[in-house]
């Protein structure tokens, strides 16, 4: 079993594995030739099933083991990544592999950072006179290319490369143990609509939240429970409306946003011919038809944290039962090309 790779795309890795983190401190991760797979499954909360190409994190990649499409599953403490990817930063080259220290599985990601020497630096502040190139009595200037290797040596002198090595300690899978991880299953959405900025909704849904955990309420014990996890309600419809909402017994306060998109569907990607699909009779119903669901004030807040991706989100409301969104990160490096899509599961809470 070998896995070696650069790495690419440091910060979009980065600020990935910063959401993933904010809702579980493990992940299953699933590599293979094609794609690399992270699975996050909270004990309570939402969950992530994100799935990339190679290339948007990876390049020189190099990947071999017994099973199908040299499969290889790793489960990953995702602190430890994060950290090591927050070193990373700014670095010239960084690469990760699968290794062993002392007979337990590691991923290592190895930092190559290019620093001033110090006693260089200092040298150059009080350097000796540069050496003279012998020139022709007929030339009026020294040999200027001569000049430039001697200026690129003087550089090379003045930095010397910081190599740093982060291990994170792994548990490589059987294949039967994983399995029985397998995507939540739910029927064909009611409402699909792209969602206003993250950042933007996550400030108003913190507001609320902070609102309802703030203001006095009654001191039983399931109003109790309501401070400590508010629920916000969460509506849109076939006609590019979102409604957030804030409903306790001390306060109903509401957020709309207008002029959304409510993306086309793809026959491909249906199980039922376009006419029957449940948004029609959304849509047909008018603005006043909505779907919606209720999320944890908190757990919802987690999720928005995706939202440093700066990717496109498409909300999926199953009324009353779910809500899946889907995450679309662009390729940098092919604006308006392919994109990878990370997946939210988020459960609605019975009224």
């Amino acid at each position: 079993m070998r896995f070696k790779t650069d790495l690419k795309n440091i910060r979009t890795f980065s600020k990935l594995t910063a959401a993933l983190s904010s809702l579980e401190k493990i992940a299953w991760v699933r590599l293979d030739d094609d794609s690399v797979r992270f699975t996050v499954i909270p004990d309570t909360g939402s969950q992530v099933w994100a799935s990339l190409s190679v290339d948007l994190i990876f390049e020189n990649y190099n990947i071999q083991s017994n099973e199908p499409n040299n499969t290889i599953n790793l489960e990953l403490p995702l602190n430890p990544l994060q950290r090591a990817l927050k070193s990373a930063m700014g670095s010239n080259h960084a690469n990760l592999r699968l290794t062993k220290r002392d007979g337990i599985p590691m991923l290592s990601m190895t930092i190559h950072t290019l620093t001033k020497d110090p006693a260089a630096e200092n040298n150059s502040r009080h350097p000796n006179p540069p050496p003279r190139f012998p020139r022709d009595h007929d030339d009026e200037y020294d040999d200027p290319f001569a000049q430039s290797d001697l200026q690129a040596e003087l550089q090379m002198r003045r930095e010397r490369e910081k190599v740093i090595t982060q291990d994170m300690p792994v548990r490589v899978l059987h294949p039967d143990t994983v399995e029985t991880i397998m995507q939540p299953k739910v029927r064909e959405p009611d409402v699909h609509i792209q969602l206003p900025p993250l950042l933007q909704l996550k400030a108003i849904s913190d507001r609320f939240t902070k609102l309802a955990m703030t203001t006095s309420a009654s001191s039983s014990s399931a109003n109790r429970a309501e401070k400590t996890n508010p629920k916000l309600e969460l509506s849109a419809n076939m006609h590019g409306n979102l409604r957030l909402r804030l409903f306790t017994d001390a306060l109903d306060i509401t957020s709309v946003w207008d002029n959304l998109e409510n993306p086309e569907l793809d026959p491909s990607q249906l199980t039922v011919p376009v006419e029957q699909h449940p948004s029609v009779a959304f849509r047909e119903g008018g603005p006043d038809k909505w779907a919606t669901v209720r999320v944890d004030g908190k757990d919802w807040s987690r999720v928005l944290s995706v939202g440093r991706l700066e990717g496109r989100v498409i909300a999926c409301f199953v009324d009353d039962h779910a809500l899946i969104l889907y995450v679309y990160v662009p390729h940098h490096d092919d604006p308006g090309g392919v994109e990878d899509v990370v997946t939210y599961y988020v459960s609605s809470y019975s009224a």
